[in-house]
């Protein structure tokens, strides 16, 4: 009895041992899956994450590639204004004024004022810088002035040519910065020299984009308007060219008028000239001539004479 409660207990604790291992597997088994399904779904989340992002900036949103891209609409661009005018008005002295107010109350200046005359035919030549954005209300305005017999308004777009200016100024900037530091860790004089000329190469070049842009820049904030006030009884029509026979001949004539009348002119002038010295001289000359005919002739010498033939014997 004893011998059969011993196999039992033996039995009974080697089906516990494999009952623990199994139960010991099967936990390990477990935990190495659920490492591995939680290393799989980390990508799966940041993407998840990744998209989430993207749906709330939108489908309109730009992509980071072009977030330097410039800004293009016709707002943003770079455009020139210039205008032309010539407006007849009845008094041009009041209306340059008017006009000259016009541009000052916009935020501009003159930059040229010539006034020829001050009667009825009086004329005056306005050069108007204004801001582009009141170009066209200062024009507006100027037309009102008196009646309007001409307007030419010219743009010019830039701004391809500013993006590449400030591409070029920005490289540029580059270059010079980097001659500097070459230039500090210079050991010799000759490459301390020849950095010293590339540098101030370097600095010129940059120089003269850098004035290029400011001058695109004062073109495009500031708008010029060139203004011609007249007055009432100033040509107001253009004459147009005019050709044929009659035309040729009238001009032909007047050229024929214009040439008599300058002849005409230095013979005037020369006229004292000539009585002054032509009258004695002429007189001169006269009394010189009589003389030489009062004075005899010189005798003329009979010719020898031809001594006779002899006869042949």
């Amino acid at each position: 009895m004893d011998g059969r409660r011993a196999r039992r207990r033996g039995t009974a604790l080697v089906a516990a041992g494999l009952v623990a291992l199994l139960a010991l597997a099967g936990c390990g088994s477990g935990d190495s899956g659920g490492a591995r399904d939680s290393a799989a779904g980390a990508p799966a989340a940041q993407e998840a994450g990744a998209a989430a992002d993207q749906n709330k900036a939108g489908p309109g949103a730009p992509e980071q590639a072009d977030a330097g891209a410039p800004d293009l609409r016709i707002d943003q661009r770079a455009i020139i204004y210039t205008g032309t005018m010539r407006v007849q008005v009845d008094d041009v002295d009041a209306a340059a004024r008017e006009a000259t107010a016009a541009a000052t109350r916009a935020g501009g200046f003159v930059g040229g004022d010539e006034r020829r005359s001050s009667a009825a035919d009086a004329v005056a030549e306005l050069q108007l810088r204004v801001p582009a954005a009141k170009f066209t209300e200062v024009v507006d305005e100027i037309a009102k002035l008196g009646q309007q017999q001409r307007r030419d308004i010219k743009t010019e777009d830039v701004t391809e040519e500013t993006i590449d200016l400030d591409a070029r100024i920005t490289s540029q900037r580059a270059r010079v910065e980097s001659a500097r530091r070459l230039l500090a860790r210079a050991t010799s004089i000759t490459d301390l020299v020849s950095l010293e000329n590339e540098l101030a190469r370097r600095e010129a070049d940059l120089a003269s984009l850098e004035a290029k842009k400011r001058r695109l820049a004062d073109l495009t904030a500031l708008s010029t308007i060139t203004v011609s006030l007249v007055g009432p009884d100033a040509t107001t029509v253009e004459e147009e060219p005019e050709t044929g026979f009659l035309v040729g001949l009238a001009a032909g004539w007047k050229v024929f008028l214009a040439s008599m009348t300058l002849l005409l002119t230095v013979l005037g002038a020369l006229l004292p000239w000539l009585i002054a010295f032509g009258v004695p001289l002429t007189v001169l000359l006269v009394v010189l001539r009589r003389r030489r005919r009062r004075q005899p002739a010189p005798p003329v010498s009979a010719p020898p004479p031809v001594p006779a033939a002899r006869s042949a014997p």
